[in-house]
């Protein structure tokens, strides 16, 4: 049985019977899906309902590469897994460098399917749980006050406390009072983390050599 119990898979081809195959072996696995014909179809059902899109490269009308393409300008899209006959191989490279998590061949290896599925499945609530600590990040971050986080910004570029305080002309000792009052606002309990903290808040770009003077 599924380790995603909850999870539903879209099933984009434009073959009925395959469909129909694929549909049965998800529930089999306790997996629910929902099919569509072609892409089109599958983009105005709001794709970010879906955990994961098991694709076919070539379909009338949007082909898979399309899709993809419509997929990788939405920040919510569930990971592809492309569907390719033979011959197909090219373009399923392709779209493995556009973003999709794998491509599998027809005829399928019912386990090797199941198997893809379940890493995209992990994948995709991996993500999603990225997403929700970095939303909590940043809505923490917005509490901060002004001069908590122009500190934040100079401790994440490596600057001293006592060459902040200098820098704002302020006492070392306040800027200390900050910077702790910022770590527990954030919930970081070391001061690297507090970097790290920053660099996943996008206030600076790399974890900066100086930062580890302090």
């Amino acid at each position: 049985m599924t380790d995603h119990p909850n999870a539903c898979i879209a099933i984009v081809d434009d073959d009925d019977a395959l469909r129909e195959s694929l549909a049965w072996l998800l529930d089999s696995v306790g997996l629910a899906s929902r099919p569509f014909a072609d892409g089109e179809a599958f983009l105005l059902a709001e794709p970010s309902a879906f955990d994961t899109v098991l694709l076919d490269v070539r379909m009338p009308g949007f082909s898979g590469l399309q899709v993809q393409q419509r997929l990788n300008e939405r920040s919510d899209a569930p990971p592809v897994i492309f569907m390719t006959g033979h011959g197909d191989v090219p373009m399923a490279v392709a779209a493995l460098k556009a973003g999709a998590l794998d491509f599998i061949e027809k005829p399928f290896n019912h386990q090797q399917l199941i198997d893809t599925v379940q890493r995209a499945l992990l994948a995709h609530q991996r993500r999603r749980q990225q997403r929700a600590r970095l939303d909590d990040l940043q809505a923490r971050y917005a509490g901060l006050r002004p001069k908590e986080r122009q500190i934040l910004v100079h401790v994440a570029e490596g600057m001293t406390s006592r060459e902040v305080a200098e820098h704002l002309a302020i006492s070392a000792k306040t800027v200390e009072v900050y910077r702790l009052r910022a770590m527990k606002a954030l919930g970081a309990s070391s001061l690297a983390e507090l970097v790290r903290l920053c660099v996943a808040l996008g206030l600076v770009e790399t974890l900066p050599d100086d930062a580890r003077r302090h």
